[in-house]
């Protein structure tokens, strides 16, 4: 069973930072998608950044601000948060879509397994 476990949400005001950090298990695909998604209140989930083999995708909002990685060895996926705005306010979810053997998805309804999501708050 996959399990996704987020950390490092918080407080933050306009133009800070934060590190978020999803923990995956139980899974040994090779050939996988991993992304960040974002919900704010009223608003549908949306994709923020996505990473796999073939490289990664952004959100335009995000781009030049938010950097995806992961580190193999410790079956861990980060998003660097910097230039934070109110507007990037939500909760943020890790998401895994396995098996995919594609360019990495930004797309929520192509992921099958999510994390409990964990809350960023950006104040002006």
């Amino acid at each position: 069973q996959v399990q996704l476990v987020e950390s490092g949400g918080g407080s933050v005001q306009s133009g800070g930072s934060l590190r978020l950090s999803c923990a995956a298990s139980g899974y040994t695909y090779s050939a996988y998608s991993m992304g960040w998604f974002r919900q704010a209140p009223g608003k549908e989930r949306e994709g923020v950044a996505s990473i796999n083999s073939h490289g990664t995708e952004y959100a335009d909002s995000v781009k030049g601000r938010f950097t995806i990685s992961q580190d193999n060895a410790k079956s861990t996926m980060y998003l660097q948060m910097n230039s934070l705005k109110p507007e990037d306010t939500g909760m943020y979810y890790c998401a895994a879509r396995v098996p995919w053997i594609g360019r990495p998805l930004l797309s929520p309804k192509l992921y099958n397994h999510w994390g409990q999501g964990t809350q960023v708050t950006v104040s002006s």
